[in-house]
């Protein structure tokens, strides 16, 4: 067996041979061609799985890929096909026919191949690199239960690095150690439904997955849990297809991600069926939407994040819980459209907690502040528990020394009972409600303002970049609806 180690060097020799190729311009496209081979070798290895299964049970079985498309067969050293070959095979044969695939039924594998191939491509130029990249992938096993188990947690450092490595694709990347909390907090159940509207590369319903895996101990509930219980929308193609590709290293079947826009669908449309008991999220911020997306929200805004909020406030079952990651800026905001919105989470559902995270969470990603809100469909708000997460030792949270879970074990061991402390306060909701819906825990908290901590320069940097960014946008729409008119 392989361990952990060689494991991770085996990655780490992969992505070294890909950066020297003349057609991977960065992390993201390194992470995606080193995604599709990885996929195509696990997905070898299952089939073998399969096949052994079927024999035992004295069955026949049948591949779901023909022959020369099977990743044992295109990669055998006996084939011969490298270099320009081998790049030309991969574009013209082995991706149109991996992306034509149709399942036969619900549940068929070929429908996720169809989905990924469907939005990738080949970038790497060298059909020798890809060679050598090939040969380093043959020394994984995945049909070896603890080094996909493994090799799914290597993928994930794989995914949060290519965040690091600079372009959009950190907007797609949520820290583990806060996923972790959010789902503890949340507590999904065996045969509860979860989704995440703006799943990005996976990581809340990966998480979620890992700690929902331990409590399925039949047959039947394996099953609910990997074909029942994960759904996603994501509309970016890289973060699509890494989603499907995470979800399936992480042991999921069948995950039900959909290529979409979730705000281009009329939340006065969606009925129980679209429904959810579990919403997971770290929706975009910062984003404005067109007016034709607006419409189809009661609420009409340009801020993405309050479209989001009244989506996932739609699309929670009754009796449902929510666990959301939100930019300060919705909760200190008393607009007519932001009280609108929190208004209705404040009557119409149970908005039990707020955690303000410090700053820096986000780094190197963005610099903006943010919060966690939790609510559930229950009951209407009582009051609402506000905390506010403290840095230990450290003064600061920095891109090499980031949030862990040692910062949230407080929460976690306050959250039930939710006493009042130096860090924790209770607030009726007639208080918040005439206080505008404000929600930012400072703004309540008993023991005076926030100690006002100045941050490091590029880190105001970085919000005044994205500032001027969404500034540059907003000119932009401007200027192409004035065009249309």
């Amino acid at each position: 067996m392989t361990s952990k180690s060689q494991l991770t060097s085996i990655i780490n020799q992969c992505c070294d041979i890909l950066r020297t190729d003349d057609g991977i311009t960065g992390a993201w496209q390194y992470t995606e061609a080193l995604s599709w081979l990885l996929y195509l070798k696990f997905f070898d290895d299952k089939e073998k799985e399969r096949k052994s299964q079927a024999k035992l049970e004295g069955d026949e079985y049948h591949p779901f890929l023909k022959k020369e498309y099977q990743w044992s067969v295109w990669t055998d050293v006996k084939n011969g096909k490298t270099g320009k070959e081998l790049s030309k095979w991969i574009n013209d044969d082995l991706i149109p026919y991996l992306s034509a695939l149709k399942g036969a039924k619900e549940g068929d594998p070929r429908d996720i191949i169809s989905a990924i191939f469907k939005n990738t491509q080949n970038r790497v130029n060298s059909g020798f690199l890809l060679k050598d990249v090939i040969e380093k992938i043959q020394q994984i096993h995945f049909d070896v239960g603890e080094e996909a188990f493994a090799l799914s947690h290597i993928y994930e450092d794989l995914l949060r690095n290519m965040g690091e490595g600079g372009g959009n694709a950190g907007e797609y990347y949520t820290p583990r150690p806060l996923i972790k909390t959010m789902i503890q907090m949340v507590d999904p159940k065996i045969g509860e439904t979860i989704y995440d509207p703006a799943c990005g590369t996976g990581g809340f319903l990966a998480q979620a997955h890992l700690y929902l895996e331990p409590k399925a101990k039949t047959s039947e509930t394996r099953k609910i849990l990997n074909n029942k219980t994960f759904y996603g929308k994501e509309k970016t193609p890289l973060p699509y297809v890494l989603c499907l590709m995470n979800l399936t290293l992480h042991g999921l079947d069948y995950p039900r991600i959909s290529k979409e826009n979730t705000l281009q669908t009329d939340i006065r449309q969606i009925d129980e069926r679209d429904k959810y008991d579990i919403i997971l999220a770290n929706p975009p911020f910062g984003g404005k939407e067109q007016a034709m997306i607006q419409k189809n929200f009661p609420v009409e805004s340009g801020a993405t994040e309050l479209l989001f909020l009244q989506h996932i406030e739609k699309t929670l079952k009754a009796g449902g819980r929510a666990a959301l990651v939100v930019p300060e800026g919705v909760l200190f905001q008393t607009n007519a459209a932001y009280q609108d919105v929190k208004r209705k989470l404040l009557t119409d559902c149970n908005l039990h907690t707020v955690v303000s995270l410090p700053a820096g969470v986000f780094l190197p990603y963005s610099a903006v502040k943010t919060s966690l809100i939790f609510f559930d469909k229950t009951k209407r708000t009582k009051d609402v528990w506000f905390y506010e997460v403290s840095l230990h030792e450290e003064k600061k949270l920095t891109k090499k020394a980031g949030i862990t879970e040692k910062h949230f074990e407080e929460l976690l061991k306050l959250a039930k009972k939710r006493p009042e402390t130096e860090k924790s306060w209770l607030v009726p909701v007639s208080k918040i409600l005439e206080s505008g819906c404000n929600l930012s825990a400072g703004h309540y908290n008993p023991h005076g303002p926030e100690e006002v901590k100045l941050r490091e320069p590029e880190e105001y940097a970085l919000e005044i970049k994205e500032l001027l960014a969404q500034a540059m946008k907003s000119v932009d729409e401007l200027v192409a609806e004035l065009q249309l008119k």
